[in-house]
């Protein structure tokens, strides 16, 4: 009696989960992953409580003799976003640049590495060889930064409430309501689909050279970075989550197409 070897197909499905589910694996296991995520929640603490320590603190030009008072945070909101009509408040300047986004840009760091790493260790070319379309590849490394990003997005927000109580700053929202900032931070974590599509593109260009995708990174993010807080202001509405994720999306889908044509353009070592 004749015995039947079944060889089992490797479809595309298939081919998804196990390049995520290896992606996943690897980013749990990274300490960089983790290193992100606690900068994300330790920096709003640390940023506010200083702030609010130096607040009346008076500073003196030595040429001039003119005295600078120290005004701190008036808001645990300003961690988050400028409150509408309130644009003057204390420690607006640093805040204004010093807050929740700063994220967009953290997440170039763990990506360029993330990718860098697997050219540099000759994982991309194995996989490509036995395992992975580069397709899925782009696929499965967006995915695993947009997770990364959303989580040090939802490390920051939880850091800057922690940092306003240590504070004793208030949390009177005003003229705005609980679904305004729910609104501001899905807006915030679907916007970062269109970050990490820009960089995984510029790792993909740059393969092993880290160094190289990290400034190529931190450059093309800063042409985009002052745009985010007037895409997901304070007071967001659905129309911010409906602009954010379109983008996102076409992002992540022109710019994971662009990615594609340059792995396969060009050498992997």
């Amino acid at each position: 009696m004749e015995s039947k070897v079944k060889f089992e197909k490797f479809t595309l499905s298939k081919r998804m989960k196990s390049m995520l589910r290896v992606d996943f694996r690897r980013m749990l296991k990274s300490k960089l992953f983790y290193i992100l995520i606690a900068c994300a929640l330790v920096l709003p603490i640390i940023m506010t409580v200083m702030m609010a320590m130096m607040d009346g603190s008076v500073s003196v030009d030595p040429q001039t003799g003119e005295e600078t008072v120290m005004k701190g945070p008036e808001s645990t909101w300003q961690n988050i976003g400028t409150i509408p009509g309130k644009e003057a408040m204390g420690g607006s300047e640093v805040f204004s640049m010093c807050n929740i986004n700063m994220a967009f840009m953290g997440i170039s760091v763990f990506i360029c590495l993330f990718i860098s790493d697997d050219f540099r260790s000759g994982y991309a070319k194995n996989i490509f060889t036995v395992r992975s379309k580069k397709t899925e590849y782009v696929i499965s490394k967006t995915v695993v930064g947009f997770v990364c990003g959303a989580l040090m997005l939802i490390a920051y927000f939880v850091g800057a409430m922690l940092g306003g109580a240590i504070s004793a700053l208030p949390f009177e929202l005003g003229d705005l309501s609980v679904a305004n900032i729910v609104m501001c931070m899905l807006s915030k974590i679907l916007l970062m689909l269109v970050f990490v599509a820009i960089f995984v593109l510029v790792s993909v260009a740059a393969k092993q050279k880290a160094w190289l995708s990290i400034c190529g990174s931190l450059g093309a993010g800063m042409l985009l970075f002052m745009m985010v807080s007037m895409i997901t202001p304070l007071n967001s509405s659905i129309v911010n989550v409906a602009l954010c994720l379109a983008g996102g999306i076409l992002f992540a889908i022109g710019l994971g197409a662009i990615s594609c044509i340059v792995l396969k353009k060009t050498s992997l070592v």
